[in-house]
C-alpha cells in the first residue's frame, strides 16, 4: 500500500484556538472596553474564517467566563482580569495601589494553632509547634478574587492578630508595624478546579478553574516565616513577569 500524496483535511479546531487566544488578548488589553465585540460576520471577515468558526471562538470564551451575548444588543466583554506582576515580592493592595481598583478582605479565621507536618517542614519548625493561621477572602473592587490562606511563625504572626487584617496586607503589616524587612519568597503555581466550599467563596461554579499560589516567604535574612496557599479565580486573575534568558556560558 502506498502512503497518499493528498495532504490531510485541516482541522477546524487549530483556526479556533488561534482565534480564541488572538481574541481573548485583545480583551485583556482593553480593546473593546465597555463597547460590544464586533459582529460574528465581521469577526470572521477580519480574521478570514467561516461564522460556525467565529460562534465556537465566542463559546469558549463565554465558558471562560470573559464574555456574554445579550439577545439583540451584541457578545460583551464581562469581567476585566485583574494582573499582578511577579516581578518582585509584592502583597495584593500594593499591586494595586496604583490603580481605581480597591482591595478588602474578609477574615474567616485568625487564630493560634499547632502546626501541621507540611506546615512545620516549611517553617523549619518542629511539628505541633504554635503557629498563627489566617484564612482571608480578598475582595477586588468588591468581588472575590482569592481565597488566602497563611501560616506565620508564632513570633510574627502573634502580633497581627491585633491589628487590621481586613484592611491591610499581611507584608505590609510585617514591615511597617513590626519593622520585619522581608526578602525572597519562594512560589509554585497549578490550576486547580474548585471544590464545593471553596467554590461558595469565591462565588463560583464547583469546578470552577482557579489558581493555586504556594508562596514561602523569609525574612531579609533568611529565615521563613510565612507560608499561604492563595486560590485565585481564574475568570479574574492572571499573573505577568519578564524572564532574562541567562547566557549559554553562565548555565549550570
Amino acid at each position: 500500500m502506498t502512503a497518499s500524496n493528498t495532504p490531510p483535511t485541516r482541522s477546524r479546531s487549530a483556526p479556533v484556538r488561534r482565534i480564541r487566544d488572538v481574541l481573548r488578548a485583545r480583551i485583556r488589553t482593553g480593546i473593546y472596553g465597555s463597547l460590544p465585540l464586533p459582529s460574528e460576520s465581521q469577526l470572521a471577515a477580519d480574521f478570514g474564517a467561516s461564522r460556525n468558526v467565529i460562534r465556537e471562538v465566542l463559546g469558549l470564551l463565554r465558558e471562560e467566563g470573559l464574555v456574554e451575548r445579550i439577545q439583540g444588543a451584541g457578545t460583551f466583554v464581562v469581567a476585566d482580569r485583574a494582573v499582578q506582576s511577579m516581578d518582585r515580592l509584592r502583597g495584593l493592595a500594593e499591586s494595586f495601589a496604583t490603580s481605581d481598583s480597591r482591595v478588602s478582605n474578609r477574615v474567616l479565621f485568625a487564630e493560634t494553632v499547632p502546626a501541621t507536618p507540611i506546615v512545620a517542614e516549611r517553617l523549619e519548625l518542629e511539628q505541633g509547634t504554635p503557629v498563627v493561621a489566617l484564612e482571608r477572602i480578598r475582595n477586588l473592587d468588591g468581588q472575590p478574587l482569592s481565597l488566602d490562606a497563611s501560616y506565620l511563625t508564632s513570633d510574627v504572626g502573634t502580633p497581627l492578630l491585633e491589628m487590621d487584617l481586613a484592611n491591610c496586607d499581611v507584608f505590609g503589616l510585617l514591615e511597617a508595624e513590626l519593622g520585619l524587612p522581608l526578602g525572597l519568597a519562594s512560589v509554585s503555581i497549578e490550576a486547580v478546579a474548585a471544590d464545593p466550599t471553596v467554590a461558595g467563596l469565591l462565588e463560583v461554579r464547583k469546578g470552577s478553574p482557579l489558581l493555586l499560589l504556594e508562596r514561602l516567604t523569609h525574612t531579609d535574612s533568611g529565615r521563613p516565616i510565612d507560608l499561604e496557599y492563595v486560590r485565585y479565580r481564574g475568570d479574574r486573575f492572571s499573573l505577568s513577569g519578564r524572564l532574562h534568558r541567562t547566557p549559554i556560558e553562565e548555565r549550570s
